[in-house]
């Protein structure tokens, strides 16, 4: 009776054994599925539309609409202000009352800033397009960059800009810079996660932890026009825009860029692709936020405007003008 009672034990958990493991199989996503990313963040309104729904703060007087306070030292009150710059920088004049940070441990200083926006400073504009794409895919949704840096707070601090901007036409001219319609764009897979997680909350959160640690790298606009057509190159720019201000021979123009539908298809992951604005700041945004997915993907530092400045500003587009002249603070 025992032994036919063992074989009776046996037949029975050998095919719940089984069936069991032929329903993990099934139910799971393979490891590190960028469907399981695309999918937490489009139901999570991480999609790259809603990212880019205000996000630079201009440095303005609360007086004219702005967040710049003169009454509590020209301070900003309504928002946490984290300069990203070095240390050294930082020392040698920052914002009234600004935290620094680094993109290394940006989530760790923020981490408690949850009663009010976050304003992301750095030298340009640029590196806290990285820090603030960061802080609003890690649940800050309301963070923001301050249009510029501190250039724009103070002619003190311009140097970039200025110097990015004194060759600003330096597309004019250029075989490499041309007005055709844009080439069409292929339809690549989706990139391929490393990750040992197939929860998307999880894939974004260590996604966004690579690309922090990564840095920011931005490539020269001038040598990109140099021979544009040796590189992948993507123009962030309505069409209309495309056309009349020129763009890289060869870039192709995709705007919007969504995980919704399939314009993320034309980006191929198995290439470093470059992508440019108006500014570089833009730019920097947005291929923060398909780094994180996967892509491999570099911001064409300052844009157009160290290309075809003139026509820019002719343009009524985004350029760097002058600096507000606020005062500021130096020291730790």
């Amino acid at each position: 009776m025992n032994k036919l009672l063992k074989y009776f034990l046996i037949l029975a958990f050998v095919p719940a054994l089984f069936f069991s493991g032929c329903k993990k199989t099934d139910d799971n996503l393979p490891s590190g599925n960028f469907t399981a990313l695309q999918t937490y963040m489009v139901a999570n309104n991480l999609d790259l539309p809603k990212m880019l729904e205000t996000w630079t703060a201009d440095a303005k007087l609360t007086r004219l609409g702005g967040i710049v306070d003169s009454a509590a030292g020209y301070s900003i009150p309504s928002m946490y202000v984290v300069d990203i710059r070095s240390a050294a920088d930082f020392a040698n004049g920052h914002i009234k009352d600004a935290v620094n940070a680094s993109l290394a441990n940006l989530l760790e200083v923020t981490q408690n800033m949850t009663d009010k926006p976050i304003l992301v400073v750095c030298a340009t504009g640029q590196t806290a397009g990285v820090a603030c794409m960061s802080l609003r895919l890690s649940g800050f949704s309301t963070a923001k960059v301050l249009k510029f840096g501190m250039a724009g707070w103070n002619s003190q601090f311009s140097g970039l800009w200025s110097t990015a901007i004194a060759n600003g036409n330096q597309a004019q001219g250029n075989a490499n810079w041309v007005t055709t319609a844009s080439p069409a764009t292929g339809s690549f897979s989706y990139p391929t996660l490393n990750s040992s997680s197939t929860d998307g909350a999880i894939i974004l959160k260590e996604r966004i932890a690579a690309v922090l640690s990564a840095g920011f790298v931005p490539v020269d606009p001038g040598t990109v026009l140099g021979n544009s057509t040796n590189y992948s190159i993507i123009n962030f720019w309505p069409e209309a825009d495309y056309l009349s201000f020129g763009h890289y021979n060869g870039a192709v123009r995709i705007n919007p860029i969504t995980l919704a539908n399939a314009e993320i298809k034309g980006i191929d992951p198995s290439k470093e692709t470059l992508l440019y604005c108006y500014t570089g700041m833009t730019s920097a945004f947005v291929t923060t936020w398909l780094n994180v997915l996967g892509y491999n993907t570099k911001s064409i530092k300052f844009g157009a405007n160290t290309l075809v400045y003139d026509d820019l500003l002719n343009g009524q587009k985004t350029v760097f003008k002058q600096a507000a002249g606020f005062p500021f603070v130096t020291g730790n």
